[in-house]
């Protein structure tokens, strides 16, 4: 069995580590936003039933609702593509990539959640969670299957040419006259 040539093998590795590092990153950044206490004269109550924070941000207007429902779809959104960059799988089922994403992201932003019940000016709402998982699906879709191709692509391109470099071509087999075979 051949094996990968430097230049794939690497490649995968800078992928992953990449992924790593942003996604460490990200994770610190979402952090300092959710988690950081507000100061605030009133806080409202949870929001424990769903659809009924999105309900109020229509509500207000279409150019509130647009920022918070963006703003909650964006948060944990670059997830559904560092996650799987982290993982640095190149042949991996769609579904399973994608389902894997989708509960990590849905158990991130419970977490964040539970964490934010302790944070003072900071509310709990089920809406974020349904939005922040919305977004990391969304983003995994639409970046993950091709960027995963694209690498795919690469890493075969410089196997095959690794390949080439290592095995020169060789001519016919020498045979013994007299005996007819090949040694």
């Amino acid at each position: 069995m051949q094996r990968l040539g430097s230049d794939g093998g690497s490649a995968v590795t800078r992928v992953r580590v990449a992924g790593g590092v942003l996604l460490v990153a990200h994770l610190a950044i979402v952090a300092w936003i959710t988690l950081r206490p507000l100061d605030v004269p009133w806080v409202s109550a949870a929001n424990l039933r769903p659809f009924a924070g999105i309900r109020a941000d229509i509500a207000l207007g279409p150019e509130v609702a647009v920022r918070r429902i963006a703003a909650g779809l964006g948060l944990l959104a670059p997830l559904g593509a560092l996650l799987p960059m982290a993982g640095g799988r190149l042949t991996v089922s769609p579904l399973g990539s994608l389902l894997r994403t989708m509960t990590a992201g849905a158990l991130l932003s419970l977490g964040i959640e539970l964490l934010q019940t302790g944070v003072p000016g900071q509310v709990v709402d089920i809406d974020s969670i349904m939005l922040n998982t919305l977004g990391v699906t969304l983003a995994h879709l639409a970046i993950v299957p091709a960027a995963r191709g694209s690498l795919r692509r690469r890493v075969e391109t410089w196997h095959r040419a690794a390949v080439l470099r290592e095995e020169p071509a060789q001519g016919r087999t020498p045979t013994i006259p007299r005996v007819g075979i090949a040694p």
